[in-house]
C-alpha cells in the first residue's frame, strides 16, 4: 500500500482530496444548518454551465465557474427571503443551466480538436488525474475560504440559528447571507476541479448532516464533519487504488457510498435509540432577568 505513494498522481489525489474534504465539511456545516441544500445543488449545476462555456471560449474552466456561480449567488442574495417558495422557477433555471452545459459540450465536441469526455470529467471529476498545479490552486483558494469563514463564524452562526433575533441585535443578516452564498459558490467551483459537480454535493451535505445528527455543539459538529469527510475521501481513494471490491469501480462511487452510508447509519441508530439525536437550535425565547447573550452564548452586536 505504501508503495502507491511513490507515484505523483496518487500523492496529488490524496492531497487534493484532503483539501476539498476539509473545506467542504466546514462550509457544509452552515449549508445544512441554514437548510440551503437546494442552493448548493443550484450553484453546482450553474457552475457546470460556466465550466463548459469557458472550455468553448478557450479560457480557464475555474474562471467560468466562478463568474457564473458568483452572478447566481448575488442574485439569490438579492432575493433574500423572497427566494423561498420559488422551487418551480429555480428548478427551471437549473434545467436551463444543465441544458446550456450540454450545448457547450456539443459545440466543443464539433470543433474537431475536442475531448469527448470533457462533460463527463466536469460532472464526475477526475481526482486520479489531478495535476500539482491544480493542488496548489485548490490549496490557496481553500485556505482563503476557511480564513474568511473563520472571521465571519460567530455572526454567521448567530444569523443561521435565529435570523430574526440576529437582525434585531444589529447583525447584517442579509449581507451575511449573500457573503455566505459567495463562499459556497467559490467552494463548489474550486472543488469541481478535483471531484466534479455531482460528488461535491455529497461531500458538502452528508458529513455535515451526519455530524449534526450526533451533536449540536458548533465546534464539535464541524470537527466531526471534517473527520467523517476525511474518512470517506481517504477510504474511497484507498479502495479505488487497491481495487478491493472491484478493479474498475470509480473513486466517486466509493466516496458517495461511504458518505451516504454513514448518514443512514446515524439515522438508524437514532431511530433504535442507540444514540439520542440532539435537538436543533430553537428560536430565541425571551426571559426575565437574562440577556440575549446569556441565553444562546453569542455576542451582542
Amino acid at each position: 500500500m505504501l508503495e502507491l505513494f511513490s507515484h505523483e498522481f496518487v500523492q496529488n489525489a490524496f492531497i487534493a482530496g484532503t483539501i476539498v474534504a476539509i473545506v467542504a465539511a466546514c462550509v457544509g456545516y452552515f449549508v445544512v444548518l441554514r437548510s440551503q441544500t437546494f442552493a448548493s445543488e443550484a450553484l453546482s449545476d450553474i457552475s457546470f454551465a460556466g465550466a463548459t462555456g469557458a472550455v468553448v471560449l478557450g479560457i480557464s474552466s475555474l474562471f467560468g465557474m466562478l463568474i457564473f456561480s458568483f452572478i447566481s449567488a448575488l442574485g439569490m442574495g438579492a432575493l433574500g427571503e423572497r427566494i423561498r417558495g420559488r422551487d418551480v422557477e429555480i428548478g427551471m433555471i437549473l434545467s436551463f443551466a444543465l441544458g446550456l452545459g450540454v450545448l457547450f459540450v456539443t459545440i466543443y465536441n464539433r470543433t474537431g480538436s475536442a475531448n469527448a469526455n470533457v462533460g463527463i470529467g466536469i460532472l464526475f471529476g477526475s481526482i486520479l488525474s489531478v495535476q500539482r498545479s491544480d493542488v496548489i490552486v485548490t490549496l490557496l483558494c481553500s485556505t482563503l475560504l476557511i480564513l474568511l469563514l473563520t472571521i465571519l463564524f460567530r455572526p454567521l452562526l448567530f444569523a443561521s440559528i435565529d435570523p430574526e433575533v440576529a437582525r434585531t441585535r444589529g447583525v447584517p443578516v442579509r449581507f451575511l447571507s449573500t457573503v455566505f452564498l459567495l463562499i459556497l459558490s467559490a467552494t463548489i467551483s474550486v472543488s469541481i476541479l478535483v471531484v466534479g459537480v455531482l460528488l461535491i454535493i455529497a461531500l458538502l451535505i452528508a458529513p455535515a448532516a451526519t455530524a449534526l445528527r450526533l451533536t449540536n455543539h458548533p465546534g464539535t459538529s464541524i470537527g466531526l464533519a471534517i473527520l467523517l469527510s476525511l474518512v470517506c475521501t481517504w477510504s474511497g481513494l484507498t479502495l479505488a487504488f487497491t481495487g478491493t471490491f472491484g478493479k474498475y469501480l470509480p473513486v466517486g462511487f466509493y466516496i458517495v457510498a461511504l458518505a451516504t452510508g454513514l448518514y443512514f447509519v446515524s439515522v438508524i441508530m437514532s431511530r433504535l435509540g442507540i444514540i439520542r439525536a440532539p435537538k436543533r437550535a430553537q428560536p430565541l425565547k425571551r426571559c426575565t432577568g437574562c440577556t440575549d447573550r446569556e441565553e444562546i452564548g453569542v455576542p451582542t452586536y
